[in-house]
Order: structure tokens, then sequence, then C-alpha cells
């Protein structure tokens, strides 16, 4: 089962929601994200899944491309904007929309920032928990 995440700028959300889903998949599904742009990975988003302890510094922000739509058996939009503008997909390809606030637009002192944040991924973890719940014994 390939999963892929598509957001806006694949800073935040789809990045936290490959995380999760490769450190809850115990190795049943590949996964990936891409971004309709590529704005980098957000510090704010890698330090949220660390304090959960996973570890996403070592992903990279990308652009959505053709290959990353023909590989996916599951897309998941985690943006209205994303979820619009998402090219259409092959025959039999899954398409799930996750509307989620964007976190990095979230504004205060530090540690408001970092509670919307945190609520940011624990909502994507039970997303993703529910996911990978209902996906085929394989």
């Amino acid at each position: 089962m390939n999963i892929l995440y598509v957001c806006t700028g694949n800073s935040c959300r789809s990045q936290m929601a490959e995380g999760w889903t490769r450190h809850l998949g115990g190795g049943r599904v590949a996964v990936r994200s891409a971004g309709l742009e590529a704005h980098g990975l957000n510090p704010n988003a890698v330090a949220t899944m660390q304090d959960a302890g996973v570890d996403i510094s070592a992903q990279a922000s990308s652009i959505l491309a053709d290959v990353d739509i023909d590989w996916a058996d599951t897309v998941v939009t985690v943006c209205g904007h994303a979820d619009e503008h998402c090219p259409l997909l092959p025959a039999g390809t899954r398409k799930l929309h996750w509307g989620l606030d964007d976190p990095a637009r979230a504004q205060g002192s530090r540690e408001e920032i970092a509670r919307v944040f945190a609520t940011t991924r624990d909502a994507i973890r039970k997303r993703v928990e529910a996911l990978l719940a209902d996906l085929p014994l394989a």
C-alpha cells in the first residue's frame, strides 16, 4: 500500500502525516508527501513531532509530480487548497480529504504557537491511526 499526503507547501501537515504513517505503519505501508509548492520543512513541525517521539528532520519538502500520483494507491489531501487543486488521479486510486487548519499560520507567543502545532499533530495522529486500521491486512 502506497500512501501520498498532499498539501499546499509540504511543510507542516503533510510532513507530520508522513512521519506518523511511517512511525505507526509498522512497515505495512510506503509513504510520501508532496506539495503543490515546496515551502521547506517547518522547524515547528519538526519540533512538535520530536516532542511526540517521531523524528521527521530527514524528510524533505517536495513538489507534487506525476510520478508521485502514479505511485500512490491512496492520496490524502490535508488542506482545502490542495484538495481543490489535486490533479486527476488514475482509476482505482483512493482519495481522501482531511481539512486541517494550517499551524504555520498560528500567531502568539512561542508557547501558544507550540500548542497549535501540538493540536494539529495529535489530530493528524488520530486520522493516521484510523486510516491504518482501515487498510486491508496483507
